[in-house]
């Protein structure tokens, strides 16, 4: 159940939540957010980007005053004048992701992979390119051993026969895999990101530092990345239509998808109503 008033801290997911399938975000949503932080309330974008496009996520949402990267590898804080502040960097050895991966091939076969390993702007990813892969990303081929010779932010897993749900839940049950944190974002791949790191745990950074609690915090989002803040926040947990079926199981709220502005929908409604 909603809480009374408004939260102390909005956190959006990015792609399929509040960007559009066009890849753009409207001047409606951005008007609403704007009138959002107007109000107080500290504006968190969540997502799975790296580093390595912050300024793609600072174009996406510049009314942030914080963002979690990399599902929550990267914390990074742009209220100081100054200049971006990071809050947290997590990385996780190259060699144990080698590990789940060679465990998850022996159980799926082959395996296409890329490595996130660099975090300055406009860092190219390492590894192999594939169809899959949608975005136009700069990609460095490098062997796999290569790729995973020192500590990485994340790695992405694609298979050909499985969807990504599928090969989740397979390379959750592996051994290798209490080493690691794996989730997907519906990009066709899983991701493989160091131990404990997520966007809950990304977002706690935040709340800690505002002394905001949990439970006065409002999120959005629509794919299993979305989860673990889902089940952190506790003033609304709201998905977007046509979200993943998991997130909207947990949802307390379901809005208008991304491509009706189903954030700034919910974020006008609620300010008009205080």
């Amino acid at each position: 159940m909603t809480r009374p008033g408004l939260p102390k801290l909005v956190a959006t997911d990015l792609d399929g939540t509040l960007v559009r399938s066009d890849d753009t975000v409207s001047a409606y949503s951005h008007e609403v957010l704007g009138r959002v932080r107007a109000a107080g309330i500290p504006i968190v974008g969540v997502t799975g980007r790296g580093p390595r496009i912050i300024g793609l996520c600072r174009q996406d949402i510049p009314e942030a005053d914080y963002l979690v990267l990399a599902q929550g590898a990267r914390v990074v804080d742009l209220t100081e004048p100054a200049g971006p502040v990071t809050l947290r960097a997590v990385t996780v050895a190259g060699s144990v992701v080698a590990g789940v991966v060679e465990a998850l091939e022996a159980a799926v076969g082959p395996l296409v992979l890329m490595v996130e390993a660099l975090d300055h702007p406009d860092a190219p990813l390492w590894g192999e390119s594939h169809e899959a892969w949608r975005y136009p990303d700069a990609l460095e081929y490098r062997s796999r051993a290569d790729a995973l010779a020192g500590p990485v932010l994340k790695a992405f897993v694609h298979a050909e026969r499985y969807h990504a749900d599928e090969l989740l839940a397979i390379a959750r049950e592996l051994p290798p895999a209490r080493g690691v944190t794996i989730t997907q974002a519906g990009l066709g791949y899983i991701e493989i990101c160091p131990p404990g790191v997520t966007k809950a745990s990304g977002l706690a950074v935040i709340a800690d530092s505002l002394g905001v609690d949990p439970r006065d915090v409002l999120v959005f989002g629509d794919m299993p990345n979305d989860l673990p803040m889902f089940g952190w926040a506790g003033w609304s947990r709201v998905a977007v239509a046509g979200a993943h079926p998991e997130v909207l199981a947990m949802a307390d709220e379901v809005t208008a998808s991304n491509d009706e502005d189903g954030v700034a929908v919910y974020l006008d409604r609620l300010l008009s109503e205080r």
